[in-house]
């Protein structure tokens, strides 16, 4: 562990290091992703998906990480996980957005505990070089936006995503995934609240009809939902500056398991106000707990209590 080294330069050699790794893992990915994409089984694409999920990304890359952060940083010392996770099965994870370097640490912190996390993508970068290539080969669910416009004149529009994830899933039903979403939508910081009048400390709105929309297209695969908490330890640095720099060996996460809500799924969140209702107190519930929960892990007196009105 290099930990006598200043932070800038601590920071310095991890991007370094983190981009020969990712260099590395790439020249092995892009021929497994080329014989996927020259397989025309669905079984045979399924077992390449797989190959490059499990060894490259789950295995030589987050192993890769690993030792550059244990070398540079050392252990991260702050994880409680509240129930039992299962890398066989897939998941739904919900977790608060501060950082870009939140994906590097959930990978690090759940890397061995789920399966590799995938995105819900916009459908535009699909066809950005490289980039979309690699999410293609990984079966990363890529979207189409549609204005309220275009839905108004057609509502057949808003199925359409619903379906095309649906097939996408049902293509890969036997490979375990843990679909990532940040249901604040965007990271939060203190002026993004003040601007959009969010009710919570730490956190913006959360974004529900997006949510809900995870669990109509894949709710019954989900052995779960993964309900994270990240609370980063204060730097002069930002939080990915600090991230590189090591300072993140003492950020506190907390991760609880909860049951997936089974009579929230297949309900219509735009047109049922009924049902929205419901899934709003659901995903406030989550909300308010994670607020009062980064109060405690801050040191911060309790705030006051979101309210029904905090979702998006």
């Amino acid at each position: 562990m290099l930990r006598w080294l200043p932070p800038p330069l601590v920071g310095v050699l991890t991007f370094i290091l983190m981009l020969a790794a990712l260099l590395f893992c790439f020249a092995v990915f892009v021929p497994v992703a080329l014989l996927k994409l020259a397989t025309p089984s669905l079984a045979g694409r399924a077992w390449w998906t797989r190959v490059a999920l499990e060894p490259i990304c789950s295995g030589w890359w987050w192993g890769l990480n690993r030792f550059i952060y244990l070398l540079l940083h050392g252990p991260r010392r702050d994880i409680v996980i509240d129930g039992g996770l299962d890398r066989s099965k897939s998941w739904l994870l919900v977790c608060n957005h501060q950082s870009w370097a939140d994906i590097p640490l959930l990978v690090d912190i759940l890397g061995r505990q789920l399966p590799f996390p995938r995105f819900f993508l916009k459908r535009q970068l699909l066809w950005v070089p490289v980039i979309g290539f690699v999410c293609w080969a990984m079966d990363m669910p890529f979207m189409k936006r549609h204005s309220k416009a275009d839905v108004a004149a057609n509502p057949a529009l808003r199925l359409q995503d619903l379906e095309a994830t649906r097939a996408a899933c049902d293509k890969n039903r036997r490979i375990p995934m843990a679909m990532v979403t940040f249901v604040e939508g965007t990271r939060s910081t203190e002026a993004k609240r003040a601007a959009r009048g969010s009710p919570y400390r730490h956190l913006l709105r959360p974004k529900a009809a997006g949510l809900s929309f995870t669990l109509n297209a894949m709710g019954e695969r989900f052995a779960g939902v993964v309900d994270v908490t990240l609370s980063y330890a204060p730097s002069d640095y930002g939080p990915l500056g600090s991230f590189l720099c090591g300072d993140q060996r003492d950020i506190r996460v907390r991760v609880r398991v909860l049951p997936v809500p089974r009579e929230l799924i297949g309900g219509d969140y735009q047109e049922d106000a009924a049902f929205r209702e419901r899934f709003q107190l659901w995903i406030n519930g989550i909300w308010e707990r994670k607020d009062r929960e980064l109060d405690q892990l801050a040191g911060l007196p309790a705030g006051a209590a979101a309210h029904n009105s905090g979702t998006g």
